[in-house]
């Protein structure tokens, strides 16, 4: 039997590298179904209010039941931003009630961040965002409460998914070599918008460390909680720990 586990993703950026996602573990024999399902989001903006707005249980709620009836075995918040910006406590709030609304575990993409720097022993990291300065800010201190220290944050002030899903691997590329720094155990890109499932060995070639990426960290996440996630070499470092 396959393992399902839902998405709600938010608006329409790069949600195709989830497909790409689930094609890349069944080539290594793994049983999953990936089933995405896109929430309205609102205004498109990375700004604080509209972020709030975006990540509301009302909007979120909205969308939990056409995700539930593919089956699936959890449920995802497929958004860093739109999860991390509500703070640490805000966020497991948001976490706790997606899991009643659709009676399964539930899980975001910012608690994948969290978990994932643990589990290959990442204790001081780079964050390469594709946010404006005050959003990349809101995520460090996030990490920081995990107890991940930021040694840098590079913010490329980008305002809107619908942009940062245009970007190309050289941008991608581009990004986390300006995010690295020497003292960093791992590199994180922490947009969901952002295309990286075909990225993400170079990305870590190319940076000499593990690099976590959005939506590869959301489809280990959800993996994780329901079974042991799978060897995938493809994938990076995360998923061959």
């Amino acid at each position: 039997m396959a393992t399902s586990v839902g998405f709600l993703y938010p608006g329409h950026s790069a949600e195709d590298d989830y497909p790409r996602l689930e094609s890349m573990l069944r080539e290594v024999g793994a049983e999953v179904r990936l089933p995405l399902v896109h929430t309205d989001i609102g205004q498109d903006a990375h700004r604080v209010d509209a972020l709030l707005e975006m990540g509301s249980a009302a909007r979120l709620a909205a969308s939990v039941g056409e995700l539930v009836a593919h089956d699936v075995q959890a449920v995802v918040w497929a958004c860093t931003s739109a999860s991390f910006v509500f703070g640490w406590e805000g966020a497991r709030e948001q976490v706790r009630e997606l899991s009643a609304t659709a009676g399964l575990p539930a899980s975001s993409t910012s608690f994948a961040f969290a978990h994932a720097a643990h589990a290959i022993g990442a204790r001081r990291v780079a964050v390469a965002a594709t946010y404006p300065d005050d959003v990349a800010e809101r995520f460090a201190a996030f990490l920081k409460a995990a107890d991940i220290e930021v040694v840098a944050a590079r913010a490329a002030g980008i305002i809107t998914a619908a942009e940062v899903g245009t970007w190309r691997r050289e941008e991608v590329l581009a990004l986390a070599r300006a995010g690295d720094h020497p003292q960093a155990d791992a590199v994180l890109l922490p947009d969901t918008a952002l295309h990286t499932a075909a990225h993400v060995t170079e990305l870590e070639s190319a940076l000499g460390k593990p690099v976590l990426t959005a939506n590869q960290v959301t489809v280990w996440e959800a993996l994780g909680v329901v079974t042991t996630p799978p060897r995938c070499p493809a994938l990076g470092a995360l998923f061959t720990r």
